[in-house]
């Protein structure tokens, strides 16, 4: 029971290759932490939206919503929400790629205004 308290627990990681690297720097009497921090990137991208109406509306159409695409547009929201970006979907009822919420939903959930096939003549 002394010799459990007295043990390090060992981290659990990723690979076998960043065990390796432990196993070598322990080895070698180098102290280190593995995964102490995070660390905030951004990565810039630019957004071509499939149409802007001239009121300024922009109207992304979507098929199959991809997980990409969903990430991608909450970001364009939250860098710009002075952009009132809308969905026109093939069908409402579709569930968005790896999600349980239908297309309706998550825009509704991130706060997209949203349309079945067609744009609607109060957006125009």
């Amino acid at each position: 029971m002394l010799l459990n308290l007295v043990r390090k627990k060992l981290p659990t990681f990723r690979s076998g290759l960043e065990k390796r690297i432990a196993d070598n720097l322990t080895k070698n009497k180098c102290s280190f932490e593995y995964e102490p921090m995070s660390v905030s990137y951004t990565i810039d991208y630019k957004y071509k939206p499939d149409f802007v109406l001239s009121n300024g509306i922009i109207i992304e159409a979507k098929g199959f919503f991809r997980y990409d695409d969903q990430r991608k547009h909450r970001a364009i929201s939250k860098a710009h929400p002075e952009l009132d970006i809308r969905f026109v979907f093939s069908r409402l009822s579709s569930r968005v790629q790896n999600s349980r919420l239908t297309c309706a939903q998550w825009c509704d959930k991130y706060n997209f205004q949203y349309s079945q096939e067609l744009i609607p003549e109060e957006w125009m």
